[in-house]
């Protein structure tokens, strides 16, 4: 499992919005055996964090002062911690203190060479995929993304600037964002739906390079169409393109649509991610 979510790593590379804390917990001799990130955003919101120990420093105290120090910081208001990996560790630290499960986030994965990915299911008609393009494709996605994740509490609320961030980062490929269109895109037609796959590598999520469909989303309207289905496929078919092996994907358990999909197209649970949270 990663330590810390993409969030928290592109934070601590370029800053957040007001109101974010870095919390370092280090030993006696300045070595760092602790870190945790929280978010304070507006105040109609739970403060929202999580944190990781160094393995060689569990069993010592420090994520109890970690987490002490976060309750500290949010004053007060009701706190979502993040544990990443459904350890019986963090389970312990938790209820110990409070918490009660809020939200739990599913990875699932599946092998890339035991199906056919060569031809996805058909398109619904006046429907055709092309490449994202850089510079001209931001505001139209947006707008699906806002859509398609309305009720989502971090993917629906995504800004330009959050969008341009992740198109700097070097695992950015424009080739393997896929967005599905009605009509002609350069003269009114319709983003219907989007599959942006993402590559990590080797050492990132696993000992070799691993695909992940990062987000997908289909715009509400466009439910029952099979699109999400056909942009599945067609993502996998370019991660298998890559040379990959494997892929991966987040999706919230509760989300039993999602979670039904996914496991169509052959997804099993792979690790859990569990956000606890604590009313004062």
């Amino acid at each position: 499992m990663r330590p810390l979510s993409e969030e928290a790593e592109l934070r601590l590379q370029h800053g957040g919005p007001p109101g974010g804390h870095d919390v370092l917990a280090t030993d006696a001799d300045g070595a760092v055996t602790g870190y945790a990130r929280l978010e304070l955003g507006d105040g109609t919101e739970d403060a929202e964090a999580e944190l990781v120990v160094a393995p060689g420093a569990r069993r010592r105290g420090t994520g109890r002062a970690l987490l002490t120090r976060l309750e500290e910081l949010a004053a007060g208001r009701p706190l979502r911690v993040w544990a990443h990996g459904d350890l019986p560790a963090a389970t312990a630290l938790a209820t110990g203190r409070g918490y009660t499960r809020a939200r739990v986030l599913l990875q699932m994965r599946r092998p890339l060479g035991d199906a056919d990915l060569t031809e996805g299911p058909a398109l619904p008609a006046g429907v055709s995929v092309a490449a994202f393009r850089p510079g001209r494709d931001e505001a139209a996605w947006l707008r699906l993304n806002a859509r398609a994740f309305a009720a989502h509490p971090e993917q629906g609320a995504w800004t330009p600037e959050d969008l341009e961030l992740r198109e700097a980062e070097p695992w950015f490929d424009p080739a393997g964002f896929l967005l599905a269109w009605r009509g002609d895109r350069d003269a009114g037609g319709t983003l219907l739906g989007a599959h942006w796959t993402k590559v990590h590598p080797p050492g990132d999520a696993g000992p070799d390079a691993v695909g992940e469909v990062y987000v997908l989303g289909i715009d509400p309207d466009t439910q029952g169409l099979g699109l999400g289905r056909a942009l599945t496929v067609r993502g996998l078919a370019h991660l298998r393109g890559r040379g990959l092996d494997e892929v991966l994907l987040y999706v919230e358990e509760d989300n039993s649509a999602a979670v039904a999909l996914y496991g169509r197209t052959g997804f099993t649970p792979y690790a859990v991610d569990v956000s606890w949270r604590r009313t004062p």
